[in-house]
């Protein structure tokens, strides 16, 4: 089983961490140690095999808090940790990954100035306080995943009837794999079918803000046809709207293909779910998504309460 096999606190920033039995856990980190505070990277977390690998190739020597961890683990594969994963320490503390690496110090790093380079930027984790409490020196850790949960709607009469193939949806959730490959995020979908009916959009998306969906893509019903009706079911339940993305994206195809420009897909965030309405043909999919991708992660750590740049 993993755990914790060292706890390391020091009174100042940027230096060596000094290993104590014990320590309590507040809501802004270790009580004590110089990164607590009231931010996303109260506390950091490095792993033994991280260190001893790191050693070995550099022909050094290494302890615990060498790296200005706050935690050093064994046995728990922090390279498979993900964002928003948690993790519970003993029976109480909960913390949660907020970060995947950090900026070096450079040349105010002990570490860095021996050998030209820190395992802290790439494998070290950060992570804010879900739950406090008291932790010792050899409490076992739990890692529980915690997966980007995606829903993706198509509104289309004739392909709820089964008169054609849905298109449209299984390309969102290809262009998303795609974008997400190689992260350290792992992907939930979950796709339906529904007739362009305003009542059973309304149901399905409010059981996704219900469920705690992260994202939500519809497709189709963004024209202004007798039976476009998804703009208009979804902007009521938003709390917040994010018009800049999909004006920029009229604008840009709309140059060359002024039909684009009757599109009236919206962007905003319903609860705590991001919800984007695409147009219903495959091409118009990649188009917007293409645009969409640029600043989705971003969207998604604003959204969680995660600064990004620090």
């Amino acid at each position: 089983m993993a755990s914790i096999i060292s706890i390391n606190l020091s009174d100042e920033k940027g230096t060596s961490k000094h290993p104590v039995d014990r320590a309590v856990i507040d809501d802004t980190g270790l009580v004590g140690d110089a990164h607590s505070g009231h931010w996303h990277r109260q506390i950091s977390l490095l792993s033994q095999e991280c260190i001893e690998s790191f050693a070995k190739q550099h022909n050094q020597s290494y302890q615990p808090g060498n790296f200005a961890e706050n935690l050093t683990t064994e046995g728990l594969a922090l390279e498979m940790v993900g964002i928003r994963d948690i993790l519970t320490i003993g029976q109480e503390v909960k913390l949660e990954i907020t970060q995947i690496g950090k900026e070096c110090h450079g040349g105010s790093c002990a570490v860095f100035k021996a050998v030209g380079r820190c395992v802290m930027p790439k494998e070290g984790l950060f992570t804010r306080v879900l739950r406090g409490g008291s932790i010792a020196r050899g409490d076992p850790v739990q890692h529980q995943p915690k997966p980007l949960k995606i829903k993706i709607i198509t509104l289309s009469d004739r392909a709820s009837r089964g008169e054609y193939a849905d298109r449209s949806g299984p390309a969102i959730e290809q262009h998303l794999t795609t974008h997400f490959a190689g992260t350290r995020f792992q992907l939930e979908f979950s796709r339906i079918i529904l007739p362009d009916e305003a009542t059973s959009l309304r149901e399905a998306l409010l059981a996704a803000r219900t469920n705690n969906s992260d994202l939500v893509f519809t497709t189709g019903g963004t024209g202004i046809g007798p039976r476009d009706l998804t703009p208009d079911v979804v902007l009521p339940l938003l709390d917040k709207t994010v018009p800049g993305i999909m004006e920029s994206i009229r604008f840009k195809y709309g140059q060359n293909l002024p039909s684009a420009l009757l599109s009236r897909s919206v962007a905003g965030v319903m609860g705590t779910c991001l919800v984007y309405t695409l147009p219903g043909s495959v091409r118009a999919v990649s188009e917007y998504l293409a645009e969409i991708l640029k600043t989705l992660p971003h969207s998604l750590l604003m959204l969680w309460g995660i600064d990004a740049h620090h």
